[in-house]
């Protein structure tokens, strides 16, 4: 039995990899999404903060407009967020304000969200540097890695991370 239950949701547009990060904390499992997420979708996962067991209630969103309507209810419940954007496609950076308006639009005032630039392993194929990354997070007062859900780099330390400064606001 948890002491904490925490629910994330998980935004940003379409084909960022949100699904593949939640996959990898969930299974330790990669599988390149090959149809997009048209519905929301939960996963939940136990973690240990301070010797105190917390579930992490996990939620997918689609990223695409037409489907935004069935995020905004999520935000209610969610006391953290992962804003994901793809380091090779510049355009899910520059759609990061659009997302992250709504997430304080719909959410309580307290909502600890992590920047996610995810796909880190096709630097090679960089379009927002880190550097620009870690700004728009400072600027916006949000938590940041990049991370990738192919590699696994980071992923655990995402959803780690965000939980460990739910845990410290309560």
């Amino acid at each position: 039995m948890s002491l904490y239950n925490f629910t994330y949701v998980l935004i940003g547009d379409s084909r960022v990899g949100k699904t593949c990060l939640l996959v990898q904390f969930l299974h330790k499992e990669f599988h390149p999404v090959l149809e997009l997420n048209l519905d929301t979708e939960r996963g939940d996962r136990m973690i240990t903060i301070d010797n105190k067991p917390v579930k992490l209630l996990i939620w997918d969103t689609p990223g695409r407009d037409a489907f935004r309507s069935l995020t905004t209810p999520l935000y209610y419940m969610a006391v953290g967020a992962l804003l994901v954007y793809d380091i090779t496609r510049r355009e899910t950076f520059n759609h990061l304000a659009n997302w992250l308006q709504d997430a304080r639009q719909y959410s309580h005032p307290g909502m600890t969200i992590m920047l996610i630039g995810n796909k880190c392993d096709l630097s090679h194929s960089r379009a927002v540097s880190y550097e620009e990354g870690k700004r728009f997070a400072e600027d916006h007062g949000l938590l940041f890695m990049e991370a990738s859900a192919k590699t696994a780099q980071n992923v655990v330390e995402g959803f780690l991370q965000t939980a460990g400064a739910i845990y410290q606001k309560i």
